[in-house]
């Protein structure tokens, strides 16, 4: 890990959030805030949007400005000393980017994700089998260790889907993901079959969009939807790149692409007929 770069955590993200909503309550601008405590602009927009570390004593100025009360102070500044406490992906660092690392946090932190997915499952619900041969699959391919520690990242990050407060995920995922062998049929098979485990959870629906649907709105790529609970840190749209990955928050932006999803969604089949397909198609990978 780089000495002084900002690695974003859980717990940065949500301070973030949490200090741009306080500044637009308090009716501050970037520029005005920025004058206020002798910094850029560009600082102030860094630190709310999560790209560079804020250090305590910043945190409590900007609560005497925003003339924030004092049960609301003594959560930020413990959000602000959460901050600085490395995530569990963070001994991982080295093996996965740094674009990929900004996704974690925002999974970890959202309260809610839909998407579509066109070509593989879905990272979050991926058996490490299924996710080794993923990964083995890039034309300049990682070192055995870089591998099982993005192996790792993938099975880790599953621990949202259930405990306490577990991720709302609803999927849409083309037939030709569970069409698609990959790994050989044995490791599609258990991929299938914990697709069929994943679908039965309250918290999880998973729909396939078949073949016979035709063209579908959904045919430009996967997205993902964020959803989250923190005041102030807004809908995002998530789409991923082999080299790295799109964001976008714009208000018009992300309401097309729930447009696009409810589209999806409805032209896909039920959750019930979904998992009687999955579980016909590993079927046929005994035969």
């Amino acid at each position: 890990m780089a000495r002084g770069r900002h690695i974003p955590t859980v717990a940065s993200s949500r301070l973030a959030a949490e200090l741009r909503a306080l500044r637009e309550r308090a009716g501050f601008t970037w520029e005005a805030v920025a004058e206020e405590m002798g910094w850029s602009e560009s600082k102030v927009y860094r630190i709310e949007n999560d790209k560079s570390r804020i250090l305590a004593r910043d945190v409590k100025r900007l609560i005497k400005l925003y003339e924030v009360d004092d049960a609301k102070a003594e959560a930020l500044l413990e959000l602000a000393r959460r901050a600085r406490e490395p995530d569990w992906w963070h001994r991982y660092s080295g093996a996965i980017p740094e674009w990929f690392q900004v996704y974690v946090v925002l999974e970890a932190s959202a309260s809610e994700i839909r998407g579509y997915e066109s070509e593989l499952v879905p990272g979050i619900m991926q058996t490490e089998d299924y996710a080794r041969a993923i990964l083995s699959t890039a034309p300049i391919l990682d070192s055995d260790e870089e591998i099982e520690n993005k192996v790792a990242v993938r099975v880790n990050r599953q621990a949202r889907l259930t405990g306490d407060n577990p991720l709302n995920i609803w999927m849409v995922i083309n037939e030709a993901v569970i069409r698609r062998v990959v790994g050989g049929p044995k490791v599609m098979r258990g991929q299938l079959e914990r697709l069929v485990e994943l679908a039965k959870l309250r918290n999880v629906t998973l729909q396939v969009l078949p073949f016979e649907s035709g063209a579908h709105p959904g045919m430009h790529g996967a997205f993902k939807l964020m959803r989250f609970p923190a005041d102030g840190n807004p809908d995002k749209v998530y789409m991923e790149l082999e080299v790295g990955g799109l964001y976008t928050q714009k208000t018009h932006e992300v309401e097309r692409y729930s447009l696009i999803f409810d589209h999806l969604r409805a032209r896909a089949l039920g959750p019930e007929q979904t998992i009687k397909l999955i579980r016909q198609v590993a079927a046929e990978l005994n035969s």
